[in-house]
């Protein structure tokens, strides 16, 4: 049974990085995804948080990415290819979205990190993912467009207040 969520993680991180792409070259670049990446997995692994929700949208499936490529523009291009289409079945909406509310607030990027401790995900101590939370300069100026809050609103708001009920937050919506 599919209790891995590579697959979903991935393909939502590419998302996120062929959204808001890497400002420079291949360090650039490379520095760009790890942060996607990152913020991706601690999404994925607070929206599923057991092998056996792992497993259920592995089965269903995670919904693909029509939407947010809607709300970024990316719908415009017609001209995808087949292959550019089949990884973006694989994006999760929701997990997309907290991820860019991640991305954009380094202090919720820290309280979604601590709450994995304990997470099927995360046996024993709970990785640093110092790139999510701690960026250095070299980091920021990479993702530039990946961290900036106002270009990330309209993704990171969709699902936002979901993310901060998850995380016990769910008063802070109302600031």
């Amino acid at each position: 049974m599919f209790a891995d969520l590579s697959s979903l993680i991935a393909a939502t991180a590419q998302w996120l990085t062929r959204a808001y792409p890497a400002s420079g070259g291949a360090l650039a670049c490379a520095l760009c995804e790890a942060q996607a990446r990152q913020a991706a997995t601690v999404a994925a692994w607070l929206r599923y948080p057991t092998a056996t929700d792992a497993a259920l949208v592995g089965l269903a499936g995670p919904g693909g990415s029509a939407r947010l490529d809607w709300i970024s523009g990316a719908d415009a291009d017609a001209d995808l290819a087949d292959g550019d289409r089949a990884w973006r079945t694989w994006v999760d909406e929701v997990v997309a979205s907290w991820a860019a509310c991640l991305l954009g607030d380094a202090g919720l990027a820290a309280g979604a990190v601590a709450a994995l401790t304990g997470a099927d995900q995360v046996p024993g101590t709970t990785p640093g993912f110092r790139r999510l939370v701690a960026p250095d300069d070299r980091d920021l100026s990479a993702a530039a467009l990946l961290r900036h809050p106002d270009l990330l609103a309209p993704v990171a708001g969709l699902h936002r207040g979901r993310l901060l009920d998850r995380l016990g937050r769910g008063q802070a919506l109302v600031a």
